[in-house]
């Protein structure tokens, strides 16, 4: 389904997904795009499943992004999974699997540093989830090695604070 202008998108989803959808539809994301990203998905102080979801569907699909892109799609999954379930700071069975799922279908960097930034953020995670990101470290994700590298030591500086 195309979209011709976001007021027709909003008739169909609520504004975070309308605003997702609108960026996708111009197949590039700008500093502005992900400016005004950040304002609609977190108008409510909460990332929704769906906006989530999207989240992924934008990253999979479009190529030409800024590179503040990452920090807004880390961010926003992050705060989907880690912190706006009960119990915050916990990471359960479904979630897990939904996250590995989704990053799996995107196979991206940025998909693989939201995997990292959760395992980092989060107070417990399924003991198979730390081992399923570190196998797709092992799969040559460009930049994954690196990526993971600096995720642990952020956690043990964070221990040993």
């Amino acid at each position: 389904m195309t979209f011709s202008n976001a007021n027709n998108i909003r008739d169909y989803f609520d504004g975070g997904r309308a605003a997702i959808v609108d960026v996708m539809n111009r197949g590039k994301v700008t500093v502005d795009d992900v400016n005004f990203l950040r304002r609609e998905i977190f108008a409510d102080d909460m990332v929704s499943a769906e906006e989530a979801a999207a989240l992924f569907v934008l990253e999979r699909n479009v190529e030409d992004k800024t590179p503040e892109w990452t920090a807004l799609f880390v961010e926003a999954v992050t705060a989907y999974v880690v912190w706006q379930i009960r119990p915050t700071g916990v990471v359960n069975e479904a979630q897990g699997e939904w996250l590995i799922q989704q990053a799996d279908r995107t196979r991206t960097l940025n998909s693989l540093a939201v995997l990292v930034n959760v395992m980092a953020e989060a107070h417990r995670v399924p003991l198979w989830f730390r081992a399923a990101v570190r196998s797709r470290v092992s799969r040559d994700w460009p930049g994954a090695a690196e990526a993971l590298a600096a995720a642990d030591a952020e956690a043990r500086d964070e221990i040993a604070a």
